[in-house]
């Protein structure tokens, strides 16, 4: 019974839509865990200083991390080692066993490095602190440089699980990252204050990386310390994956500035921007970043393989079924923002105010979810043939904008009325005060659609067109979008009469009943326009998806 139930989480999974299926489903299971995180950050702390000194703690070591990542990148192993194991499993354990010897000693180097060094940045990163709340983030930041070296462990093993398509243990990581975090708050805490919470950071990381350690026991490809290192292949991973890490530093940056100008603007800033991020980033890891790594190792054999129609037939399947989840989700977390803020971190010393500039930071992100979707799948298409500078180049210049505007929109917000008047009115916080802090999630939205917009363009000019077979999705489903979103914006109203929305209870059942009412209607309109991704995923969940034959053709776990 028990070698059945291991089994069954060391499967291999076949097929886009099964994989995706999974992983979507995991990434659910996780997000849940993370949402009780946020929920028991929220009503600890409240939407304050303690918690933007929790958030601001992170950004130093999350560098270190986007930095180690030109060694340990999934997107540039997974090519690597599916080219190196099709020649024989004793090439592929070797190449792991360089890529884990050259990243262990380089952390360890940087590791001490950063020890020393963040006294010096931590005033760069938030200007707004006071001198003990700057000590405050220092401390924690050091204890938080274990999780890079953990998390990039991590990244290596996972990135052996996914190109063996072992995606049920390579879906738990993020669950058991999320209940250390868990344990951090609720037990840790109570101990060691919010260094505790920070200590349950890093023993999720430690549990991260050693959940998917047996699997590869199982499949002998567990790494091991070796003298012996090939620089040609070191400095292969390095030309494909330091685009991505540079990407990434550009993106750390980004949020930099961001937390740097939220620590001028308030209390509760950093915290409500970072609150308001994590509920926007479900439908990201749900539907665009499933489809992604689902998409990622077929993609990668296509591209060695040379079959152009079929990598570009791929990519636009899961372009596709991206939008068709997205669009929905986008209108419902808009016209339900309150709801969804208020039963999720409204507890303990998380005020009605914080709720409400949270909903209205989440709005403004949520008009990014289509974006952020295709963005991460155009990215993981680019880097499977190997294509690494474009990716990298529209990551440059979006990171500019985001920059540029953030300082740029915050003065126009300061200085034209007009234009505040609009925008707080239009979410419905002309009466509060921290208001400013709304152009920093308005500028980053802005920046991930302007990404999305140049990587589609640039995609299709490398490998062809997709725009007109999306053309019929796109129209059916923004037509169902308009219904949900019509639906439960006049529902809300007729329940605000039924229930007493003062209340945990009542707000609940309120956006409840009036999200599932928007969504069947969305489903009827689908229905009417003979929708064909609708009926592709009714007609696979009817299956046990871990039985079904794929949608598309099934991938063979070697390479010919």
């Amino acid at each position: 019974m028990v070698r059945k139930f291991l089994n069954f989480f060391d499967r291999e999974l076949g097929g886009l839509h099964q994989a995706a299926f999974f992983l979507a489903l995991s990434a659910v299971g996780s997000k849940v865990l993370a949402l009780l995180r946020d929920r028991f950050l929220a009503s600890t702390f409240g939407a304050g200083k303690t918690l933007d000194v929790y958030y601001a703690s992170f950004v130093l070591p999350d560098y270190l991390y986007a930095f180690l990542l030109f060694i340990v990148s999934t997107s540039a192993l997974i090519p690597i080692f599916l080219e190196k194991k099709s020649q024989s499993s004793e090439e592929g354990r070797a190449f792991l066993n360089e890529v884990l010897t050259v990243f262990f000693i380089i952390t360890i180097i940087c590791v001490v490095i950063l020890f020393f060094l963040i006294p010096y940045l931590t005033p760069f990163i938030a200007p707004g602190f006071s001198p003990a709340e700057q000590n405050n983030v220092i401390a924690l930041s050091r204890i938080l440089l274990l999780s890079p070296l953990l998390l990039g462990l991590s990244n290596l093993v996972s990135s052996v699980i996914q190109s063996l398509r072992r995606f049920f243990i390579y879906a738990l990581a993020p669950i058991f990252y999320n209940i250390g975090i868990i344990l951090g708050v609720l037990v840790f805490y109570r101990f060691w204050g919010l260094k505790g919470v920070i200590a349950g950071v890093v023993v999720g990381a430690f549990l991260h990386f050693f959940i998917q350690v047996p699997t590869l026991l199982k499949s002998n490809f567990l790494p091991r310390f070796t003298l012996k290192i090939r620089i040609q292949e070191i400095k292969r991973i390095i030309k494909l994956s330091f685009p991505r890490s540079l990407g990434l530093t550009l993106n750390q940056l980004v949020m930099t500035v961001i937390t740097a100008i939220a620590s001028l603007l308030g209390p509760g800033s950093i915290a409500v921007f970072n609150l308001a991020v994590n509920l926007q980033n479900i439908p990201l890891t749900v539907i665009g970043m499933s489809y992604g790594v689902a998409a990622f190792p077929t993609l990668a054999q296509y591209h060695i393989r040379n079959e152009k129609e079929k990598f570009l037939e791929h990519v636009i399947i899961a372009s596709r079924h991206i939008i068709f989840w997205s669009f929905p989700v986008t209108v419902l977390f808009i016209v339900l923002r309150a709801q969804i803020v208020r039963v999720i971190l409204g507890a303990g010393k998380f005020t009605w105010a914080d709720t409400r500039l949270t909903a209205a930071s989440l709005a403004i992100l949520s008009l990014a979810i289509v974006a952020q979707g295709l963005m991460f799948l155009f990215v993981r298409a680019f880097y499977a043939a190997g294509r690494t500078k474009t990716p990298l180049l529209i990551n440059f210049i979006s990171s500019v904008f985001v920059i540029a505007g953030s300082f740029i929109f915050l003065w126009i917000f300061r200085n034209f009325e007009s234009a505040r008047f609009f925008f707080t009115h239009l979410l419905r916080v002309g009466d509060m005060a921290g208001v400013e802090m709304l152009v920093l999630p308005f500028i980053f939205s802005l920046g991930t659609i302007l990404n999305t917009f140049f990587l589609w363009i640039f995609f299709q000019k490398d490998f062809g067109q997709i725009g007109a077979n999306l053309k019929k999705t796109l129209t059916d489903i923004l037509c169902a979008s308009l219904a949900l979103g019509i639906t439960v914006y006049a529902f809300l109203a007729v329940f605000a009469r039924v229930f007493n929305t003062r209340t945990f209870a009542g707000i609940f059942f309120q956006g409840l009943f009036a999200g599932i009412l928007g969504i069947a209607a969305a489903i009827l309109v689908l229905i009417f326009l003979k929708n064909s991704e609708f009926a592709e995923n009714i007609s696979f969940l009817r299956r046990k998806f871990w039985k079904q034959a794929p949608i598309v053709a099934s991938e063979p776990e070697k390479l010919p």
